[in-house]
C-alpha cells in the first residue's frame, strides 16, 4: 500500500493512502442498508491519528444512471459544518479577537436592538449561540429575500422576539450558529468562506469542501434520494436550494448548515480535531481550545437529537452512549447532518468515524438505522 503525502507549501500533511484497507464488516452492513433502500449508496471511513483503517464506497451516486459511488464523490454535508464554524470561533479567540463568554452585541451593534416578545431588550452570548441556548428565532423561507451574505441575515434575526430566556433552554437553532460565522467575519475582516479557505481548508488539503462547488465539482455530487412510502428511492433536491442551481453563489454561506465535502476531506479535519488541533506539523488550534469546544459546554440542558447527550462550541457531546451510539464512548464528540451524514471523534479509541450518505427523509437523521448499521460494524 503505497501512501500519498499531500503538501501544501512547505507544509506537509498526514498520509491518506492510495489504497486504504476496507472492513469486511462495516461494507457488509452498508451493502445491507442498500439492498433494504435505506439509502442509494455511501462512503465510509473510519481513521486513527495516523493512517486510514477503512475507506469505502457502497452502491450508486446515482440510481438511474447505475454511475458506482467514487470516493472523491461529493455530499451536501448539512449540519456538519457546524464544527467547522465552531473551529473558527476558536482560531478567533486564540487570536485574542474574541471570548466565547461576549455579549455578540459587542461585535454586532445590531444585536444591541434585541428583544424579547414583551419588547423587554435581551443579551446573548457567543457561547450561547455555539450550544443552541440563545432563543433566537429562526429566519425561513420568504423573509430571507435579498440575504446573500451574512451580515445581510443580522437585521432578519434580531427583528424578531427572542422566544426564551438566553441559556434556560436546549432549542436547535441555525441562526445562532449564523451569528457566530458573523462576529468571525468582523472580527477577522474576512467572509466566512475566505476565512475558512486560508485557515482551515487550503492548508489541511481539503479541495473539494465549499458552500459553492464548482461545475466540475457540481459533477461528482451524490444525488439526494428520499424513500417513498412503498419503500423505494425516488429523486431528492436539496432543500435549501429552492430552484437555483447548486453552483449558484446567489445565497449566503450557510454556516449552520452549508457546506459540501468528501470523506476524505472531512476525514482531514477530523484527524486534526483528534489530534488535539495538529496535523502535518502545522498547529490549527491549541489542545486547550479543541478540548474546550469538545466538552459539554450547554450545562444540565436537556439536548437532542438523541438521548445521552450534550453539547459543546458546535459539537454534540455524548455523555451517555446507549440505542444507536451505543457503540462509542463517552465523551465522543461530533455531528449528524440533515440528509443521514454523520461524522464521530471517539477520543478514548482515537479514532474518528464518516459517513456519508444523501437520503432526504429520514425521520432522524441522527438516530437512523443507517448510522447505527455503520457505527456498531466499526466499533
Amino acid at each position: 500500500m503505497k501512501p500519498v503525502v499531500l503538501a501544501i507549501g512547505l507544509t506537509t500533511l498526514a498520509t491518506f493512502a492510495q489504497d486504504a484497507p476496507i472492513l469486511p464488516a462495516v461494507s457488509a452492513a452498508m451493502d445491507k442498508v442498500i439492498a433494504d433502500k435505506e439509502i442509494a449508496g455511501s462512503v465510509t471511513l473510519i481513521e486513527d491519528k495516523e493512517k486510514p483503517l477503512h475507506l469505502a464506497t457502497n452502491g450508486y451516486s446515482d440510481l438511474e444512471k447505475k454511475t458506482p459511488m467514487a470516493k472523491d464523490s461529493i455530499f451536501w454535508i448539512a449540519s456538519m459544518t457546524k464544527p467547522v464554524t465552531g473551529t473558527a470561533v476558536m482560531m478567533m479567540q486564540e487570536a485574542g479577537k474574541l471570548s466565547v463568554e461576549d455579549p455578540v452585541s459587542k461585535y454586532l451593534p445590531e444585536f444591541k436592538d434585541l428583544k424579547d416578545a414583551e419588547g423587554k431588550p435581551v443579551t446573548i452570548t457567543i457561547k450561547q449561540c455555539l450550544t443552541h441556548s440563545t432563543g433566537l428565532d429562526e429566519v425561513r423561507g420568504p423573509e430571507l429575500a435579498g440575504v446573500v451574505t451574512l451580515r445581510d441575515l443580522m437585521p432578519k434575526i434580531v427583528a424578531k422576539p427572542v422566544k426564551f430566556a438566553p441559556g434556560s433552554k436546549w432549542e436547535y437553532c441555525q441562526t445562532g450558529i449564523n451569528t457566530a460565522a458573523r462576529v468571525v467575519e468582523v472580527v477577522s475582516g474576512k467572509d466566512f468562506p475566505g476565512f475558512l479557505q486560508e485557515r482551515l481548508f487550503t492548508p489541511l488539503g481539503m479541495k473539494d469542501t465549499t458552500f459553492y462547488p464548482t461545475e466540475a465539482q457540481a459533477a461528482r455530487i451524490a444525488t439526494s434520494y428520499r424513500r417513498t412510502d412503498a419503500g423505494e428511492l425516488e429523486k431528492a433536491g436539496l432543500m435549501f436550494l429552492g430552484d437555483k442551481p447548486v453552483t449558484s453563489k446567489d445565497r449566503y454561506p450557510l454556516a449552520n448548515g452549508g457546506l459540501f465535502s468528501t470523506a476524505e476531506d472531512y476525514g482531514k479535519f477530523a484527524r486534526m480535531i483528534l489530534r488535539g488541533g495538529e496535523l502535518g506539523g502545522q498547529r490549527y488550534l491549541k489542545e486547550e481550545s479543541v478540548k474546550q469546544m469538545t466538552t459539554i459546554q450547554s450545562g444540565n440542558l436537556q439536548t437532542g437529537f438523541t438521548p445521552g447527550n450534550g453539547w459543546g462550541l458546535g459539537w454534540c457531546v455524548i455523555k451517555e452512549p446507549q440505542g444507536v451510539t451505543a457503540a462509542v464512548s463517552p465523551g465522543t464528540f461530533g455531528h449528524g447532518g440533515a440528509y443521514g451524514t454523520q461524522a464521530w471523534i471517539d477520543p478514548v479509541k482515537g479514532k474518528a468515524y464518516v459517513m456519508l450518505v444523501q437520503r432526504a427523509n429520514f425521520a432522524n437523521s441522527d438516530a437512523s438505522v443507517v448510522r447505527e448499521a455503520f457505527q456498531n460494524a466499526a466499533k
